[in-house]
């Protein structure tokens, strides 16, 4: 962890009570885990890897949930939090103290180009931040530099798709815009398209700031759930479309991540 990191805990816990993963999440501060994920809205049961994993909720609010999964010896924690990147650094700033050996972003993301099919598994290239959430990770909030270019640390990515490559899935690298909205994003859709990004979505820049900050190896696994390129909506895709779609979170996430574990 670094000493940015060390420094926003130590703020961050002046005002606050210790052991925050557990009050929020219910993960034991003293349990190693093999893999944390992070998942806006995704459930762990909603997307079926309970085929897989022996999946225990372990604490449920309004909009916040934990679960542990289980494979063999392996343990993941996982978190289900709210869309934004303000939701992804607050909550992974809880888990931050927790013990785990890497971390995982799984999340839906929308193409921009055509050429992106409906039902990829997407990795960014580098993340433009198209916000100001991450510039409270700086030394200074006056810091701002706008539109951001993150770019994760490459060898674990490229390991990791290298070895779901030898189990036939495709995780494709492809650049991203992280919007700071879903609906307003349309009205601005030209101006995003002039970053000539491949994908849009909301937390992947932060994301790999927080691991950079935290200094884990991660990786965001990202399906496409929509194209306004080529017309494919977010709400209203047929029923080829949502097949497709759901053969990807439901058969080669549980995969994926049940790999990412044993690495």
């Amino acid at each position: 962890m670094k000493e940015r990191m060390h420094k926003i805990l130590e703020a961050f816990h002046k005002y606050n009570s210790q052991n925050m993963a557990q009050l929020a999440f219910g993960l034991d501060p003293n349990v190693e885990y093999d893999v944390l994920v992070v998942a806006p809205t995704y459930s762990p049961l909603r997307l079926e890897f309970d085929k897989i994993f022996k999946v225990t909720t372990l604490k449920e609010s309004s909009y916040l949930t934990g679960y542990l999964l289980e494979s063999e010896e392996k343990k993941i924690a996982w978190i289900k939090v709210s869309s934004s990147a303000s939701n992804l650094i607050d909550h992974v700033a809880l888990c931050a103290e927790l013990k785990f050996k890497k971390m995982v972003f799984v999340g839906a993301v929308g193409a921009l180009k055509p050429e992106i099919e409906l039902g990829d598994i997407c990795t960014p290239s580098y993340s433009i931040a198209g916000g100001y959430t991450h510039t409270y990770l700086k030394d200074s909030i006056k810091d701002f530099v706008p539109f951001e270019k993150v770019e994760p640390k490459k060898d674990f990515i490229n390991e990791v798709i290298a070895k779901a490559n030898e189990q036939n899935i495709t995780i494709n690298l492809k650049s991203v815009f992280s919007t700071d909205s879903v609906a307003l994003e349309y009205i601005h859709l030209d101006e995003i398209k002039s970053f000539g990004t491949d994908l849009i979505e909301m937390e992947t820049a932060v994301f790999y700031l927080m691991a950079d900050l935290i200094e884990v190896d991660s990786i965001a696994l990202l399906v496409v759930s929509d194209n306004s390129a080529s017309g494919i909506p977010l709400v209203g895709r047929s029923v080829a479309e949502e097949l497709k779609y759901h053969r990807a979170r439901k058969e080669y996430l549980p995969q994926l991540l049940l790999l990412i574990s044993n690495m």
